[in-house]
């Protein structure tokens, strides 16, 4: 039996038969918030799964070439921003986007100069959109060290600041979290954590409850005071298994079940797939018990290339393509290089074989096929 549950609402339960003290309430569940300040603190920075999953998609996608026939474009991609190489800049952007649902990269020009200067990702924490009578956003705001800036659509409509965001059908400019939708998961898996810590602090002694062999019912005034001590003293995470000092006919009785007859450990790996799937990657590239989705390491690999880091790559692409048609002065065409992705190859040496074996097809078809051009 777990003391941390309010004290205040508890009842209490005598039968002449059998003293006993029955504290008795059923808890309420604490979720955590889905902003993205809490999903970072809570995810990032303390869940070593979603973490690692983070990471995993944000350095793979950076890792895909992006590549352009526009000189300025390709200039800017090689090197966003001073000291900074492209994969470094694309990694953070796909971090803060899985983060936050968001990401913001703010295209720096130079007063009497034509083109871009240089791009910055902003937190998008520190980003909140200005948008008009309609909903339409006309400006960003962007909150400084010394109070906030204020970012406008030039004239012909087109914004200094691209927004990236995934799919959010609760809000109409603001994305959804991949993180917010396994919200209960994470709250579980850390949670999950604490207690077994505590527990382990408090020399790993199982609950139970109070039984009074005195006979008859506890005074009211010693009821009172013990279930203030109880309250103030074995009440929360913290405080998991921390042992009783009894006295008066006071028994200890244990009541809880064990982590194996709870069925602890597989409670964590469950809650931990359930992260990892929310964030495209698949359980069994993280060595997680319990995944039996894919036949081996391989076909799992390539999933998660094809269905998670390859998606976020095109949709950056297809957004730069489109933002930096204007400041650029041209047709600006990004696109993943798919062919110098390693991950892929085995997907390339296939269609190549297929392709050798075609006789049907003339040299040129098959160069087209291969998307190698004619």
């Amino acid at each position: 039996m777990n003391w941390g549950w309010p004290f205040a609402g508890m009842r209490r339960e005598s039968k002449a038969a059998a003293p006993l003290i029955a504290l008795s309430q059923l808890g309420v569940a604490a979720w955590g918030g889905r902003d993205a300040a809490s999903l970072t603190q809570d995810g990032y920075l303390r869940n070593a799964v979603a973490y690692r999953c983070v990471r995993m998609v944000a350095e793979a996608a950076a890792s895909v070439p992006l590549v352009t026939g526009h000189e300025a474009a390709a200039k800017l991609l090689r090197a966003p921003a001073p000291d900074m190489a492209g994969a470094s800049f694309l990694e953070g952007v796909y971090t803060q986007l899985q983060l936050a649902g968001n990401a913001f990269v703010e295209a720096v020009q130079i007063d009497g100069r034509e083109g871009v200067a240089a791009l910055f990702a902003l937190r998008p924490d520190s980003v909140r959109p200005v948008t008009d009578a309609r909903g339409w956003v006309e400006a960003w705001a962007v909150r400084e060290r010394r109070g906030e800036r204020l970012i406008r659509r030039e004239d012909t409509g087109w914004s200094p600041v691209l927004h990236l965001k995934l799919f959010n059908p609760a809000d109409d400019v603001m994305g959804l979290p991949p993180l917010g939708a396994a919200r209960r998961a994470l709250d579980l898996h850390n949670a999950s954590a604490d207690w077994a810590k505590a527990l382990i602090d408090n020399s790993a002694k199982p609950s139970g409850a109070l039984v009074y062999g005195g006979g008859g019912r506890l005074p009211d005034e010693q009821f009172e005071t013990l279930k203030s001590e109880l309250e103030a003293h074995y009440s929360g995470a913290a405080n998991a298994g921390r042992p009783l000092l009894l006295e008066g006919g006071l028994e200890w009785r244990p009541m809880s079940l064990s982590p194996a007859e709870m069925d602890f450990q597989e409670a964590r790996n469950a809650a931990a797939r359930e992260i990892a799937l929310a964030l495209g990657v698949p359980p069994m590239l993280l060595g997680i018990p319990g995944d039996n989705t894919y036949s081996n390491y391989r076909e799992a690999n390539l999933a998660f290339w094809r269905m998670s880091v390859l998606p976020l790559a095109e949709k950056m692409a297809a957004a730069l393509s489109l933002w930096l048609d204007e400041p650029l002065a041209g047709d600006v065409e990004v696109r993943c290089d798919v062919d110098r992705v390693p991950a892929l190859s085995v997907e390339r040496d296939a269609l190549w074989a297929r392709l050798e074996g075609a006789s049907f097809a003339t040299v040129d078809e098959k160069r087209a096929i291969a998307g190698l051009g004619t």
